[in-house]
């Protein structure tokens, strides 16, 4: 049971998936307890499930868990193993401030590490944001969507020895095993015009 007196002050920072890599500079989410986490929660469902939950944590005591509330919310080598991702791509959404960032690292589509483990569900490359930034009207999205801000590249030993040697990114993307991972910032951005016009022309669509 937590103590309230001994409580710390809830970070501004979340941190999706923790698992083994436990962060004291955030607040911790994990589907394991065995991690220890500061909050035990299936990304995969909505979350927080209600609206302004309390969650019981060892080190903040209560938590509120409010929209609009976090400044960054990071996932490592998470997101791959959500069975529905649209779901917690909205969870983080729906958390940060305006403004905030959404920090992801994940195995890129043809690296040796995208389907060694089996509990990886999808794989990503750079195509996989935009349904969650121009084309967000497609999730019904209202308000907010996500503004790509960074995408990174990290290539693996093989594919730095072929870019040292001149081989272009654009090639490298399409050899197996050369690149490892995707690291990407996704920010919090209003809807624009455009946005709302898109959405109400999804909408209107008739059904098929």
């Amino acid at each position: 049971m937590s103590d309230p007196a001994n409580a710390r002050a809830v970070p501004k920072k979340l941190h999706f998936g923790s698992g083994k890599n436990f962060q004291t500079e955030f607040l911790n989410i994990d589907i394991s307890d065995f991690w220890q986490p500061d909050i035990v929660a299936d990304l995969s469902q909505p979350f927080p499930p209600e609206p302004d939950q309390v969650f019981e944590t060892e080190r903040f005591g209560p938590v509120h868990l409010r929209a609009h509330s976090f400044e960054e919310i990071k996932a490592d080598d998470f997101l791959e193993h959500i069975p529905d991702l649209p779901i917690c791509m909205k969870s983080a959404l729906d958390l940060l401030l305006p403004g905030g960032v959404f920090k992801i690292s994940v195995p890129y589509e043809l690296s040796l590490g995208a389907w060694s483990d089996p509990t990886h569900v999808r794989a990503f490359n750079e195509r996989s944001w935009i349904y969650y930034t121009e084309w967000s009207w497609y999730f019904g999205w209202e308000d907010f969507r996500f503004q790509l801000d960074k995408l990174h590249f990290i290539p693996s030993p093989y594919g730095q020895t072929l870019k040292n040697e001149g081989t272009q990114l654009d090639d490298l993307l399409r050899m197996p095993r050369a690149v490892d991972s995707m690291y990407v910032e996704l920010v919090k951005v209003p809807l624009t015009d455009q946005d709302r016009l898109m959405l109400q022309q999804h909408r209107s669509r008739p059904a098929q």
